[in-house]
């Protein structure tokens, strides 16, 4: 297990280049999607530590006026910024903590407003740093607007509060949602250093994701190239150029650099090891205590799913992350879970769970329902998900459940 490799300490080694402020973005700041959450949430602790108050998480305002259970909004801990930051820039933030272990700052921008002027802001970074975003299409309007924002808020906090060149800041962003941040920093605060990060690249995601031998072939592969080929050419632009215009580019592992190198035509500045600190794991006893809990809730619910009884002896198994069907491995899980099945000597009871954050329309009221009132009964077919789907049929984990027949019946003993 890797712990936390501190980007900035190891990037500025001398004292003279420590940073004073840090502004880190992510589109997965008070926003729990996949991996990046993990690793940016459990080493926050350690730079509050080393930065107090001066280390600054932006993300996007995703929940809106809903109550997000990560974020804990303190109205009066910047007076005076958020009205500045929303009269000035036609931006509305929410100031406060994330809920996280150092309870670090947060600032949540609600980016949508700039989608009504989202081609002249495309304009203008074309003609800044050449990104082509006239094949855009998707989360790309979202995800770029979002970058934009936040280079926007880390301006608005530097004019409010009134640094200067004296102060030593730099700007991290990570993966291509948030490059146009970057490139707003570049041109509006070019004394704040900018660092990008990918943790893999988003054409390196497309080549694997559509059943291409990514590092098979990886020294045949031009990544201009595949972006046409694959339609990824406006992700692929913003971070090809990111790459090559920041101060610091980095990644997080070696494989990733090789193919940072091949596809990005850059190679990483510096290598800083993905990780996390492991003090959010119970220690002692307490982990067998937090563990059979967790073991307890996953029954209670699978029970009133599949409307039967688990014995206790069942083995649970899971994955989880970012719902990437192929690249996360999904499509292996489920189909080693068929071949399991088929066994004829399988005795134990299995149960498989897929925690993944997919299109839904929220929980199911039907299985709170039964939760809440143990006396009642689940009648529905749906026998498989805990969250009402968009689109059932068109979902590539329901789809392989569909072809490989798992229909959660009880089995005959």
């Amino acid at each position: 297990m890797y712990y936390i490799c501190n980007h900035f300490n190891f990037l500025f080694m001398s004292n003279s280049l420590k940073p004073e402020y840090i502004f880190e973005t992510s589109w997965e700041v008070c926003n729990m999607v996949g991996g990046i959450y993990t690793v940016l949430s459990t080493r926050a602790a350690t730079l509050q530590k080393s930065h107090p108050d001066k280390l600054i998480f932006i993300g996007p305002d995703v929940w809106l006026e809903q109550k997000n259970q990560l974020f804990e909004e303190i109205p009066d801990l910047y007076p005076g910024w958020k009205e500045f930051t929303e009269d000035k820039y036609k931006l509305k933030i929410r100031v406060g903590r994330w809920d996280i272990p150092g309870k670090p700052i947060a600032v949540l921008v609600d980016f949508m407003p700039l989608m009504a002027c989202k081609n002249e802001i495309y304009g203008q970074v074309w003609e800044q740093v050449g990104v082509n975003s006239i094949a855009a299409y998707g989360d790309y309007d979202e995800s770029s607007m979002f970058g934009y924002a936040t280079g926007m808020i880390i301006e608005s906090y530097y004019r409010f509060f009134g640094l200067t060149d004296n102060n030593q800041v730099i700007a991290h962003f990570n993966e291509w949602m948030t490059t146009f941040g970057a490139f707003y920093i570049q041109k509006q605060l070019p004394s704040v250093a900018t660092i990008f990060t990918t943790h893999a690249t988003s054409i390196g995601r497309s080549i694997a994701g559509n059943h291409k031998p990514l590092y098979d072939y990886l020294n045949e592969y031009n990544g201009d190239q595949m972006a046409y080929e694959l339609n990824m050419v406006s992700k692929h632009s913003t971070e090809e150029i990111a790459a090559h215009t920041v101060d610091c580019f980095t990644t997080v592992s070696e494989i990733t650099s090789l193919e940072c190198e091949q596809l990005l035509d850059k190679k990483p500045d510096v290598v800083t090891p993905n990780g996390f600190e492991d003090d959010f794991v119970p220690k002692g006893k307490q982990f067998n205590v937090k563990r059979q809990e967790a073991r307890q809730t996953l029954k209670k619910v699978a029970e009133r799913l599949l409307g039967y009884s688990l014995t206790d002896e069942a083995l649970f198994v899971g994955t989880a992350g970012r719902y990437e069907y192929k690249n996360k491995g999904i499509d292996t899980f489920i189909e080693s879970l068929k071949q399991l099945a088929s066994q004829p000597d399988l005795s134990k009871e299995i149960v498989a769970f897929l925690m993944v954050p997919a299109h839904i329309k929220g929980f199911r009221t039907d299985l709170a329902s039964v939760l809440s009132n143990p006396a009642s009964t689940l009648y529905s077919w749906n026998r498989f998900t805990t969250h009402e789907l968009y689109d059932y049929y068109n979902d590539s984990i329901m789809s392989a459940i569909h072809w490989y027949h798992f229909t959660n019946q009880k089995l005959k003993q």
